[in-house]
């Protein structure tokens, strides 16, 4: 990432244009015997505004495919771009207003505070943030106003999943990164966060990236991207969406 400061204007507003693009992405971690190859040569773009799910077994590079594209990692080598800022090279502080700035996580695990609310949760983000939205809006967009008071100890699983999902889009990020969101919850449940993601895609246009080991989420994304062995074995286009009431598993 060189140059000036990233902006949320011009490339990021033509969906025709990547938000990503990616060449020749390599990760290799250790050395020597132990190394282990985690990324071989990825090409990738991704406009903004899609939903793209990445589907591949365990070790098959998806989490590290997504670690880097949220600067949580950086390649052994290849390019990387974020709008038309390179990211590969880019230093740890360049990383650093990168993530705080244009990128909203979401893990399996909630990772929420226990001696503070929902509320309380949400707000330490703005704190780091140059344009939050208010708080009370993004507990709005996850439906949990009524329960903004409430401690994580007193909420389900997936309502804590849409607390981080409203700490993920309260700095209104342009990309949703999700890392197994209903891996931990059941199938009534799960797809109730699903629905949440596909409503803050569509709605605020946030381009979101998940991974799942479900294939039946796959449905509901614009492409999918099949990873194997580090390598992208296949894409997908989906024809006609599905919305998550509309999946079975």
């Amino acid at each position: 990432m060189r140059g000036p400061r990233l902006r949320r204007s011009g490339m990021l507003n033509n969906s025709l244009l990547p938000v990503f693009s990616a060449k020749a992405l390599t990760k290799t971690y250790g050395a020597g015997d132990s190394a282990v190859q985690a990324l071989r040569g990825v090409d990738l773009q991704i406009k903004r505004g899609e939903f793209i799910v990445l589907l591949g077994a365990s070790g098959s590079g998806k989490s590290t495919l997504l670690n880097i594209l949220g600067g949580l990692d950086i390649p052994s080598s290849g390019e990387l771009h974020f709008a038309e800022h390179r990211l590969s090279g880019a230093s740890e502080a360049e990383l650093t207003r990168y993530r705080r700035e244009h990128v909203g996580f979401v893990f399996q695990f909630y990772n929420l505070i226990p001696s503070l609310t929902v509320r309380e949760n949400i707000a330490l983000v703005t704190d780091i943030s140059a344009n939050p939205m208010p708080v009370d809006e993004a507990i709005k967009w996850v439906g949990l106003l009524p329960r903004a008071d409430h401690f994580p100890a007193q909420l389900s699983g997936g309502e804590q999943q849409r607390v981080a999902i409203a700490r993920a889009i309260v700095k209104r990020p342009e990309l949703l990164l999700c890392d197994e969101p209903t891996g931990a919850l059941d199938y009534q449940t799960g797809k109730l966060v699903l629905e949440v993601i596909a409503r803050i895609n569509q709605e605020l246009g946030t381009t979101a990236v998940v991974i799942t080991h479900n294939a039946a989420i796959a449905g509901m994304a614009d492409r999918v991207i099949y990873l194997g062995d580090g390598s992208i074995q296949r894409i997908e286009v989906n024809a006609h969406k599905l919305a998550p009431a509309e999946l079975s598993w």
